[in-house]
């Protein structure tokens, strides 16, 4: 059923969604089912005085959310439900997850994501992985990288035009660090897996562990220091981080954990790309864009898509994938040229470290996917003192190495529709993670569920789709998150 938003004037409000009404949605969401788990919370709730930036304002169909860490995702549905885009969502989702999976996510970090902007009908992809070294610092025992995500965040922000303002977009995530979120299952099997080393900081241990403990899972923790920084990216602007007050902060605390000083000079440097996509055929007419390199899980899920287009089996799209990326990596060069090689050998890569897939598309039809990574689980596994946000690991330093970042976007451009968005984690996997589900509902017309078990071990799959398009038959629309992670997803229809 077409829905159209309800009409009120829009007025700047004094202060954002907030992380009390994102936690809210969440455990309604999760009571309900994982396609579409928040339908008709939003619709015919609150009457038709709601102003423009508060959730209800929207009624009927809002679009969809899938993310690795269910405040995220709440807080990206209310941001849809309060007139929001997508790339407005995304980017609320993206700060709230380096507070609540900083393990994956964080302000030291980056990532790299992909927008449809449907009134342009085009896929565009901007690239922003935590920036390497020049060479290993002199006081640096675990080198940091250069970090990119705020400024990728403001990127990805101005792709299409905003409904909602960039600092309001931040307030979750800001509320969250100052307040206390609860600790979600996907953050606390992070800090599970590693207690000694990252327990080893006195300021890691003293946001993530209670007693020696990781904090349990429900249990409320806050990271002040981490919402004094959110606050001042909200009001003097992420280029703050990179030549302002904040930039000089960094500079002298960087250097105090062994981090490595990361200079003004490196912070200024460090830019998003703004880049052209893979693009891959698919079935009449439709067309998938995928991550390009330096974010290589792109081009290795786009290799994995045509392997599995050819009819391979899943294991020989899983090594076509690996050696392409192999192959990327060792030598660079065209990426449609080592799409179409046929004299690569096969390649492994190695220990590859996290990351984390986040979804949205909104009712208009405009999509975004994402992949973010920390270089490493806790990327340093050091906070920088007195700025609450943990270090990337320095890529290409050590046994760093850069992860697969991999997502893709499926679109027909005839019809000026969008039809699929994916994001894919798990190392190695991540490029399957993606290109399965996609070769299912994109070649075979399969549903979401089968679509997303497509996604080997250890791969998880973030997934919005519309398989007769959107604008258009919105009422078949599905976002799930894989059911083996502990992510959530939510969609809301008014029906």
């Amino acid at each position: 059923m077409n829905t159209t938003a309800r009409t009120a004037k829009p007025r700047r409000p004094t202060n954002g969604p907030t992380i009390g009404r994102a936690l809210a949605l969440v455990v309604a969401g999760l009571s309900l089912t994982a396609c579409e788990t928040a339908g008709n919370l939003a619709s015919g709730m609150l009457g038709s005085s709601i102003q423009a930036g508060t959730p209800g304002f929207v009624s009927g169909f809002l679009g969809g959310v899938a993310a690795e860490e269910p405040v995220a995702a709440a807080a990206a549905r209310s941001v849809l439900s309060a007139g929001g885009n997508a790339t407005d969502a995304a980017v609320a989702a993206g700060f709230v997850m380096a507070v609540t999976l900083p393990s994956r996510v964080g302000l030291g970090g980056g990532g790299a994501c992909l927008v449809y902007n449907r009134t342009r009908n085009e896929t565009e992809a901007l690239v922003f992985p935590p920036g390497a070294r020049a060479s290993t610092p002199h006081n640096a025992d675990r080198p940091a990288a250069v970090p990119l995500f705020a400024r990728g965040m403001f990127a990805l922000y101005t792709r299409l035009p905003n409904a909602r303002p960039f600092e309001e977009l931040i307030g979750p995530a800001e509320q969250a660090a100052r307040f206390g979120v609860p600790m979600s299952r996907a953050l606390h099997n992070d800090v599970a897996a590693v207690p000694a080393p990252l327990f080893a900081d006195p300021e890691v241990r003293a946001v993530f562990s209670r007693a020696g403990r990781p904090v349990a899972v429900g249990e409320s923790f806050q990271n002040p220091p981490l919402g004094g920084t959110l606050a001042a990216l909200r009001t003097a602007g992420v280029g703050d981080l990179h030549q302002g007050g904040l930039a000089r902060r960094l500079e002298e605390a960087s250097a105090q954990v062994g981090a490595g000083t990361i200079t003004m000079a490196e912070l200024r440097a460090a830019l998003p790309q703004l880049m052209r996509p893979i693009i891959v055929n698919g079935r009449g007419g439709d067309r998938i864009a995928f991550l390009p390199p330096p974010a290589d899980g792109g081009l290795a899920a786009a290799a994995a898509f045509q392997a599995l287009q050819a009819g391979q089996a899943p294991d020989a799209a899983q090594a076509r994938a690996m050696a392409v990326a192999s192959a990327s990596r060792a030598r660079g060069g065209d990426p449609m040229a080592l799409l179409a090689a046929n004299d690569l050998s096969s390649g492994g890569l190695g220990d590859l470290p996290a990351s984390a897939g986040l979804v949205v598309y909104d009712r208009n039809g405009n999509a975004v996917t994402c992949a973010f990574t920390m270089n490493n689980l806790f990327g340093t596994g050091r906070i920088m003192p007195g700025m609450g946000f943990l270090g990337a690991a320095a890529p290409n330093l050590g046994r760093i190495q850069p992860p697969l970042l991999s997502a893709a976007i499926g679109w027909s451009p005839n019809l000026r529709a969008f039809r699929m968005a994916v994001a894919g984690s798990g190392q190695q996997a991540a490029p399957m993670a993606v290109a399965g589900p996609l070769a299912a509902q994109m070649l075979r017309d399969a549903g979401a569920e089968t679509a997303i078990q497509q996604s080997p071990e250890p791969g998880r799959t973030q997934l919005g789709m519309c398989p007769r398009y959107l604008p258009g038959y919105q009422a078949l629309c599905t976002t799930l998150t894989d059911p083996r992670g502990a992510g959530v997803a939510l969609g809301a229809t008014d029906r």
